[in-house]
């Protein structure tokens, strides 16, 4: 499969979508970007102001906080995918809406197909209960990852832009920010394991995920 031209496909679609009212709104849409090829894939909550501007995913002051936390562990934004639960900017920066969220739903999980990434780190409430449906609050999930049945790893993180409003959240971000290549680590290792061992042994792959 030619990732790059699929994505490309549903880059076009976004562009055109009409699913929901934002489309009536947005100025530009704001499909996602980055590695094709990527182990971790970044899902934030919704396009703000410069976002919708200039179609880039974060983009803005929160932006330019995540591209700090990604050098620090050694990434930057070619090595990763970013992308938010929608694809347009909420009109003032509003919540989103679930009639919103499911329509975009229908995008990323075709790009998470894809991608097929081994680490997919949510950022902010929006992204984790949207994700992690029935799991519970950004404040009790931060920091963990956990498999899901539709196989992927989730780490559900506070949302950078929540880390500039709020200083005391800055330093937890940035702590759970740091397990991301630990994590990582952990995954191949269990990844290696796997060619040996029954795939339905699920409680030693979460238990081994339990890292810190």
């Amino acid at each position: 499969m030619d990732k790059e031209k699929e994505l490309q496909k549903i880059k076009e679609e976004v562009s055109v979508c009409d699913k929901c009212i934002l489309s009536k709104t947005r100025t530009n849409t704001v499909p996602g970007e980055g590695n094709p090829d990527a182990e971790v894939l970044f899902i934030g909550e919704a396009p703000g102001e410069n976002e919708d501007k200039k179609g880039i995913p974060f983009c803005g002051a929160a932006g330019k906080f995540l591209d700090e936390m990604l050098g620090k562990i050694g990434f930057d934004r070619e090595d990763v995918f970013i992308a938010n639960t929608l694809k347009c900017r909420p009109p003032g920066n509003r919540d989103p809406e679930d009639e919103e969220k499911n329509a975009c739903l229908f995008y990323l999980k075709r790009q998470l197909k894809i991608i097929d990434p081994k680490l997919i780190v949510l950022m902010g409430r929006h992204a984790a209960t949207t994700y992690l449906p029935g799991a519970g609050g950004i404040s009790k999930l931060h920091g963990k990852p956990m498999r899901r049945p539709n196989g992927y790893i989730y780490l559900p993180l506070y949302h950078p832009a929540a880390a500039l409003h709020n200083g005391g959240l800055r330093e937890t971000l940035v702590d759970d920010f740091n397990k991301i290549p630990i994590i990582l680590k952990k995954i191949n290792s269990i990844s290696d394991q796997k060619h040996n061992q029954d795939k339905s042994n699920q409680k030693d792959v979460n238990k081994q995920l339990k890292l810190i």
